[in-house]
């Protein structure tokens, strides 16, 4: 089982998308309760932008449990994916899932900020995308704004007279 992981794994980074996930889809069937296996396999159906296919591994890796490493990229390929299919909610769901345990992750709050704006929540939308660019960014003139980005992100359709 290592040794095709190992392979599918080189494959994918190689470019060889249908090689890598056909040796994925193997390992599924003969592994079927081995979340890592399923999260690649996810990820690789994704990766090909077979987004639909991907969902029913995405859930079954994260329902087996996954290394939280691993667990915090299956929240947001999931999250992502389900945005892309148009299930909006299903998304907003799955992506503060996954913020409730990995609060700290950058990449899920712009996922859920796109989620956000899919639903036409544009105020939390835009609220997650300026506190992070205040954090996240080097610019220096974003930088020296940094208070008032921060104070003005949730007071967007605030009028002060």
């Amino acid at each position: 089982m290592e040794k095709l992981l190992e392979q599918a794994l080189k494959l994918r980074k190689k470019g060889l998308l249908l090689d890598s996930n056909t040796i994925l889809l193997q390992l599924v069937k003969d592994f079927p309760q081995n979340a890592y296996i399923n999260y690649q396999c996810a990820w690789s159906f994704d990766a090909q932008g077979e987004e639909l296919k991907a969902v029913p591994f995405y859930e079954r890796a994260i329902s087996l449990g996954l290394p939280e490493k691993d667990q915090e990229g299956a929240f947001i390929g999931l999250g992502s994916t389900y945005r892309t299919l148009g299930e909006y909610v299903k998304s907003q769901k799955t992506l503060q899932q996954g913020l409730e345990r990995f609060p700290d992750n950058r990449a899920m709050q712009v996922f859920l900020a796109m989620t956000l704006y899919n639903l036409n929540d544009h105020n939390k939308a835009m609220e997650l995308l300026l506190k992070n660019i205040k954090d996240t960014s080097i610019d220096e003139n974003i930088q020296s704004y940094k208070k008032a980005i921060e104070f003005y992100s949730d007071k967007l359709d605030e009028i002060w007279n």
